[in-house]
């Protein structure tokens, strides 16, 4: 593995701890699919439990099973990571949003301002949970759960939409903190 460098993050761990054998595989499958292993991986890779925490419980809420689609996952990350303002799922996140969506300008639209991005009414209603979520969670109420059900989500969808929102406030402002830079070849992605 190779050593995390300045362009992942200005913060330097003076913990290293040798990459498991499941996340050695991990790395070369991102490489192999991606062109790139993904600079949070490395950036939590100098401690090998964390690393694995990390990205069993990224697997499981993005690409486990869930009534959201991938895009809503990635449109999700997208307007929380915006209200956040964090550079690095900005970048990783609305480059996954224009592939999935196959709409470069949908991508862009969530990045700068998800109230303007052509969303169905579903999308719309999860999104404004979800940014809920992000600016003042104190303050859901069983109305805001009733009008995604009122659209179509159910119990499990609303646990899913939180659970993906919750997740993005966390990696936000850990990618914040420690100065996370994205991959370059994020930026020319499905352009």
């Amino acid at each position: 593995m190779e050593k995390v460098s300045e362009t992942v993050t200005a913060l330097s761990c003076d913990e290293e701890t040798p990459l498991s054998a499941a996340m050695k595989a991990y790395f070369a499958k991102c490489d192999e699919k991606l062109g790139m292993v993904p600079n949070v991986l490395k950036a939590y890779a100098f401690n090998n439990e964390k690393l694995e925490a990390f990205v069993a419980f990224y697997n499981d809420l993005m690409l486990g099973a869930s009534n959201l689609s991938k895009l809503d996952r990635e449109l999700i990350a997208v307007a929380v990571s915006s209200i956040n303002n964090c550079y690095y799922c900005l970048t990783a996140h609305g480059a996954a949003v224009r592939q999935l969506s196959g709409n470069p300008a949908l991508g862009e639209q969530m990045v700068m301002n998800h109230r303007v991005a052509d969303l169905k009414p579903a999308q719309r209603a999860m999104i404004d949970f979800a940014v809920l979520v992000t600016e003042d969670p104190g303050r859901i109420v069983e109305a805001d759960r009733q009008r995604l059900r009122d659209v179509g989500f159910s119990d499990r969808d609303i646990w899913d939409i939180s659970a993906v929102a919750a997740f993005f406030n966390m990696t936000n402002r850990m990618a914040s903190a420690t100065d996370m830079q994205p991959n370059p070849e994020y930026h020319s992605l499905a352009r």
